[in-house]
């Protein structure tokens, strides 16, 4: 069955180093087929060094820049890229740009429970002191099949 969520009907999650993750499409959306979610973050926004092991997962760079690590390899990712990083290949990203927006499609669906658990709904007041602390990221990667690797790069 087809699924249509307009832009105010997305929801968004506070992310890694005051970033915004918006969950586009989830799992309930795609009969468990795939998650679409978007990034907007700032400068220096880097996830631990990571790997799924449930998923696949493509992100697009649609604004911005960054440096990307897959494996022990470094890349320029810059706007437009794309990149596709198969399961249980070690990965990360930091931006580059003063600001970045990046589209992920991951398959099959279920990662948007780790952005869940770790990140805060944006719809709700913030509670006071709300971090997403290293052992917060640690338990929903953990939950989710995400393997942290290592700290950001």
């Amino acid at each position: 069955m087809a699924y249509l969520a307009q832009a105010d009907q997305q929801q968004k999650l506070e992310w890694l180093d005051g970033g915004q993750f918006a969950v586009l499409l989830d799992s309930a959306a795609t009969g468990g087929q795939l998650t679409v979610g978007r990034f907007t973050v700032s400068k220096g926004e880097a996830p631990p060094y990571h790997m799924h092991t449930r998923e696949d997962e493509v992100f697009m760079l649609v604004k911005g820049s960054a440096l990307l690590w897959s494996d022990d390899q470094e890349m320029e990712l810059s706007e437009g890229g794309i990149v596709f990083l198969p399961r249980n290949v070690p990965h990360s990203y930091r931006i580059t740009s003063d600001t970045a927006d990046l589209l992920m499609i991951c398959t099959p669906g279920g990662i948007e429970g780790m952005f869940r658990h770790a990140g805060r709904d944006m719809s709700a007041p913030r509670p006071e002191g709300f971090e997403i602390s290293r052992d917060r990221m640690a338990e929903a990667a953990d939950l989710y099949g995400q393997v942290i690797v290592g700290p950001p790069r």
